[in-house]
């Protein structure tokens, strides 16, 4: 597993397409502004920043989300340090992270940052605002054995109708244990089975309105101890 890499097709020469499942790695609209819709605003983001904050991830793919969070940590004046641990069985090579980040010019300057970090065995990245982790590996078996727990989840693994192994109950119910109290998750898909998994694990699970072509989105938050 660890070996595996990403089957691509690029759409628009800009889009990368998973050829394994089927589906873009990010929205046909706008990737960038999805992230911000769903995964950061659903996480109530960046009201809830605070030092050490510590969000995980299921599917790093593009590595749009950790640019996107960390411009945004540095953008609101953030102290100390923003952890991101990141789950992904079948990472992208550097160029290819390289290639779809540069369809967005707004997160340019972060991307710089991070582009010679990109390694063809990426494992850890440490700046002075940033502790980052990407776990290789399927995630039903990795994240049984991360010892973290994250403050925020942004699960934005392919399509649940085309990767139903990443938004199976098992591994809902795994988030929900690695998740601090008053922890929260967000996702793009208001499928029903991904939600009642998401309650059947402990969460207080809300649909709420999605973005572009998307009716509805998905978060959920842990009670507080």
């Amino acid at each position: 597993m660890h070996d595996q890499r990403a089957d691509l097709q690029w759409r628009d020469d800009a889009i990368p397409v998973s050829t394994r499942f089927d589906d873009p790695y990010f929205s046909l609209d706008n990737g960038l502004a999805e992230t911000a819709h769903v995964f950061l605003q659903g996480n109530d983001l960046p009201t809830r920043f605070r030092p050490g904050f510590h969000i995980a991830e299921l599917g790093f793919g593009t590595g749009l989300n950790l640019l996107a969070a960390l411009k945004l940590w540095r953008e609101t004046g953030q102290q100390g340090v923003l952890r991101f641990t990141s789950f992904e069985a079948f990472p992208m090579t550097p160029a290819e992270m390289t290639r779809a980040q540069s369809a967005f010019p707004e997160i340019a300057e972060v991307a710089g940052d991070m582009a010679s970090h990109w390694t063809d065995d990426l494992k850890r990245v440490e700046l002075p605002d940033l502790e980052f982790e990407l776990i290789r590996g399927d995630a039903r078996m990795t994240l049984v054995q991360w010892q973290g727990q994250a403050d925020a989840w942004f699960l934005d693994g392919f399509s649940p109708a085309k990767n139903p192994e990443l938004w199976g109950p098992e591994l809902m119910a795994e988030v929900f244990r690695h998740t601090k109290a008053d922890g929260t998750a967000a996702t793009y898909t208001a499928a029903g089975f991904v939600r009642r998994g998401l309650q059947d694990a402990g969460f207080t699970v809300e649909r709420s309105p999605g973005f572009g072509r998307k009716r509805h989105m998905t978060t959920a938050r842990k009670a507080e101890a």
